[in-house]
């Protein structure tokens, strides 16, 4: 462990072109392959929340992120990859640029829409994210430029062979928690979940309207077992036990996961050709935080980069209102990088697990996988 004082990497993304543009796989000649549309949260995020008007809470486009990977910040909420680098890189697709990347005009790969901190609330964080209603305005703007430049028809078929992936709703529930504890009195937790549920798939069937037919779908984190929910937990209740999650966001996290795989389930009945992989985040990920040496990890519950207990604060980066933070030494060996989010090496273990890798026995992506997505024509 070391103790580090914040530095600033000034960098500007579009001087690096070949890093993060589609380059000569984007070409017009590259459009017979599968494209991969992205939408959702900071567990997706490639840098879109890099070029809005936010808070430095909401990006991550300075070291140490990025820096095991990239060797500088890209804007993703990592040291490293995330899940959906991983899936480009099984599907032969290069990384999938942010839509808001200076000059990405080229969208025959796929598009990745995600903000960090969105949620499919509008309110979720308003004002300083991209929420899951603008992210399908922007896709709906892509859209319409492929069927102009390749037809209606052969434009139809891109939408129809694509995959679109999603992650969202753990700002849903995570948002009310750090910024209005009461607003949640305001909704039974049922209520308030069929809301979050409602706005997800009013955006799936906008897609499903314009062609889109396979889905890929990742539910909630153990909420309330991440180190800065952990910490929370402890900040909130002087009598709680250091070790102990935060039951009431675990309880939510729960609930909209059994109410999102009926919600696919049900779409799958009632819109023809659609298909759907649902991974289940939630219980690969509480699995390597109680049993981390099964997944080749030393430790599950305390980040890499951060500061106070289970380096809960997030601080990481010295940006975020404290300068002082501590950085592990082996990011691989942890599960957390920061407060709410997964080293590289998590993450590229959860993508083979979604794509169907046989290097992991269980099979947590259900119905199909994003494999069977990918090769479904």
């Amino acid at each position: 462990m070391k103790k580090l004082e914040a530095r600033v990497v000034f960098f500007v993304l579009f001087f690096l072109p070949g890093l993060f543009a589609s380059g000569s796989h984007g070409s017009k000649q590259s459009h017979h392959r599968t494209a991969f549309f992205i939408f959702g949260d900071s567990l997706l995020d490639a840098g879109n929340n890099n070029y809005i008007n936010t808070t430095t809470l909401d990006q991550a486009n300075f070291w140490p992120y990025g820096e095991t990977y990239f060797n500088f910040p890209t804007g993703r909420f990592s040291d490293g990859r995330l899940i959906s680098d991983f899936i480009a890189e099984y599907a032969n697709l290069p990384l999938i640029a942010p839509f808001l990347q200076p000059g990405n005009r080229d969208y025959y790969n796929g598009v990745n829409f995600a903000s960090a901190g969105a949620g499919a609330l509008v309110q979720t964080f308003q004002g300083s994210v991209i929420s899951l209603r603008t992210q399908a305005k922007y896709f709906e703007k892509v859209e319409r430029r492929l069927r102009k430049e390749l037809g209606r028809r052969e434009g139809k078929q891109v939408m129809s062979r694509a995959v679109y992936l999603f992650s969202i709703g753990n700002n849903d529930y995570l948002s009310p928690f750090l910024t209005s504890p009461d607003f949640l009195n305001s909704f039974s937790p049922s209520h308030y979940v069929s809301m979050v549920i409602g706005n997800f798939t009013s955006v799936v069937e906008d897609i499903y309207r314009r062609g889109g037919r396979k889905f890929g779908v990742i539910n909630c984190l153990p909420l309330g077992c991440l180190p800065g929910t952990r910490l929370l937990m402890l900040n909130s209740n002087a009598a709680a036990n250091a070790s102990e999650c935060f039951h009431q966001l675990s309880r939510l996290a729960i609930l909209h996961n059994r109410a999102l795989s009926l919600a696919l389930s049900q779409l799958s009945q009632q819109l023809r050709g659609f298909q759907y992989s649902l991974y289940d985040f939630h219980t690969d990920l509480t699995h390597r935080i109680h049993h981390p040496s099964k997944f080749g990890l030393k430790e599950g519950k305390t980040a890499c980069c951060g500061s106070g207990p289970y380096r809960g604060e997030a601080s990481c980066g010295g940006r975020r209102g404290k300068k002082q933070f501590e950085l592990c030494e082996e990011p691989n060996r942890h599960l957390f990088w920061d407060s709410y989010h997964l080293t590289e090496f998590a993450y590229k273990q959860s993508a083979a697990q979604l794509w169907g890798d046989h290097t992991f026995k269980s099979n947590t992506a259900m119905p199909y996988t994003l494999r069977d997505l990918f090769q479904r024509f």
